[in-house]
């Protein structure tokens, strides 16, 4: 036999070294956990940091330091914490505090209690002892969880290098979604160094809701039916377009609007719609708004204790509320609810603007009669002087002719913000920054923050002499940054809003409510400012002059220190 022949067996010649080469795998560039946090806060828009320093969190530190994020070093995490929440009032997004373990984290508390009960979108990042010392009482070693779980939205740890960036997503949209409010973070200082993949987690879209058509219809329906509706703008998750588009709506349906308790400027102080704020202190024609009116539309806000005179005001179930909030849980609400709308503010006006109603000739008269008393109540005092001690009223009667139009606010907790209240021209949103928590410490960090922010805008605070020397040393952080404030200071050497409570419960009998105070306006000056002392009403306009030329001449913050008489009250 003839052997079949056997196939050839054909082998490849060795590519040549350069293919292998460029075939091989490249390692991928790494970075730390620490710069991914700093990089993906980048990517969601943030702006600046608010920050006391730890070692807790260097590898972060470093992050920032050829970041495009501002880092605002401030000289106490309170007054780090508070300039967070404000600059989440005035933004689009979360405000960024960043402090270090323990003692720092427990500084921090009062500015997160602030968003907590303000609904503030804020991100609290807190450095931590090393993951390989937990539960061994290392040096200021705490459980932040148990410290913070029940004021925040949420408590993260990131325990997991490689989530770092996926953490600072969850955390955004922890805070921004439903209900905005405060997020904390935690940063093992030995995690947060390990180095990991530098891709970036993508921002999570946050669901605004809306008017939905069973909806548009009942609300058109009550509309409809009623001869005496009032809105109610409240919170902090506006724009300005949507403000607009409320007020222009209001406007053309002749009906009225009143502001949450320190949350004014939603709807303008111009508006023939505004008829006021609604909250402590408030004018009593607003007060007896919210039993007259046979419709209520919350928009932003629910109707809580400071709102209802603690729970007292508008609680029969009979009276028709109809509340639009993405918060489905209608935390804080008291008092009927006829309907719920699922939806932030925005979304709403949008929907809302679609819904064209006959205007009534009762709603123009109803609109018109509190719009009446709304003007009676703003009406500047006199701006002449007056014989004797200083004034408040005679510095806003003179202060406010000066301002822009977008002018803005800010203060603290004390009788003092009265006159904030009563008298300045809150045009747009976001002018007016307060904490409506009562903190008090608030005035100055909050003004910093909102000059950081606008720095085109005439930013004022007004803080009393209790709460001004809280945080007061912030000015250096105003000094450092160019924050150009001007601060109004009211020294009536005491806390006067515990002393109006101590004077009605036990009166005539003084008791831990008097204070002696320093020379606040030598204090701006030794921080870098320009500062007076005004002890004469007849030096007020002079006093308000010098101080707003040295902001808009020489680039510096102004503070009026103004000693007045105790017991004045704005209303």
């Amino acid at each position: 036999m003839t052997p079949e022949p056997q196939p050839t067996l054909t082998t490849s010649p060795p590519q040549p070294a350069a293919v292998v080469h460029h075939q091989a795998s490249v390692a991928p560039a790494l970075t730390s956990a620490g710069h991914l946090i700093v990089d993906s806060l980048v990517a969601h828009g943030v702006e600046r940091a608010y920050v006391v320093p730890g070692e807790s969190f260097l590898d972060v530190l470093d992050g920032l330091h050829q970041s495009s994020i501002e880092t605002i070093v401030c000289r106490h995490e309170g007054g780090a914490a508070y300039m967070a929440e404000a600059d989440g009032k005035m933004q689009q997004r979360p405000g960024v505090a960043m402090v270090t373990r323990g003692p720092g984290a427990a500084n921090a508390h009062v500015g997160l209690h602030t968003a907590w009960q303000d609904s503030t979108p804020m991100l609290l990042f807190v450095g931590l002892i090393p993951f390989a010392h937990r539960d061994r009482e290392a040096f200021q070693e705490f459980d932040i969880k148990s410290w913070f779980d029940t004021g925040a939205k949420r408590v993260m740890v990131l325990d997991h290098p490689e989530r770092a960036s996926e953490i600072v997503a969850e955390a955004m949209f922890a805070a921004m979604s439903g209900r905005p409010g405060p997020v904390v973070v935690g940063l093992p200082e030995d995690v947060i160094r390990q180095q990991v993949s530098p891709a970036l987690h993508p921002a999570i879209p946050v669901a605004a809701g809306g008017l939905s058509g069973t909806d548009s219809a009942a609300l058109k329906a009550a509309l409809a039916e009623s001869s005496k509706p009032l809105f109610v703008t409240g919170g902090n998750d506006w724009t300005q377009e949507a403000a607009g588009q409320l007020t222009a709506w209001l406007e053309r349906h002749h009906i009225p609007a009143a502001a949450e308790w320190r949350t004014q400027g939603t709807v303008s102080f111009d508006s023939p719609s505004y008829v006021g704020p609604i909250g402590y202190g408030r004018p009593r024609p607003t007060y007896d708004l919210l039993e007259e009116t046979d419709l209520l539309v919350f928009v932003g806000t629910v109707p809580g204790d400071v709102i209802t005179d603690g729970f007292v005001c508008r609680q029969d179930w009979s009276k028709k509320n109809f509340l639009v909030t993405a918060d489905p849980s209608l935390r804080g609400r008291s008092g009927p609810v006829s309907r719920q709308i699922l939806a932030k503010p925005e979304a709403f006006v949008r929907d809302l603007a679609g819904i064209e109603l006959p205007v009534k000739e009762e709603w123009k008269a109803w609109t018109a009669r509190m719009r009446g008393e709304q003007e009676s109540f703003a009406a500047l005092p006199p701006a002449a002087p007056a014989p004797g001690q200083a004034r408040m009223d005679t510095l806003m009667a003179n202060l406010v002719p000066r301002l822009p139009g977008d002018a803005m606010v800010t203060f603290g907790a004390g009788e003092h913000t009265n006159w904030a209240h009563r008298y300045f021209p809150t045009r747009r949103y976001a002018s007016m920054i307060s904490a409506r928590n009562g903190s008090m410490g608030y005035s100055v960090p909050s003004a910093i923050a909102a000059s950081l922010a606008e720095p085109g805008r005439r930013v004022v605070t007004i803080a009393g002499d209790g709460e001004f020397l809280m945080n007061g040393q912030e000015l250096a952080t105003a000094a450092q940054y160019g924050a150009t404030p001007l601060v109004v200071v009211m020294d009536n050497q005491e806390y006067g809003t515990i002393r109006t409570h101590q004077e009605r419960h036990y009166p005539q009998r003084v008791s831990g409510t008097q204070l002696k105070n320093p020379d606040f306006a030598l204090m701006a000056r030794a921080f870098g400012g320009f500062g007076i002392t005004v002890t004469e009403d007849r030096d007020v306009p002079a006093a308000l002059d010098a101080a707003l030329a040295a902001i808009d001449d020489d680039g510096v913050f102004a503070l009026i220190h103004l000693i007045v008489e105790q017991r004045v009250k704005a209303y």
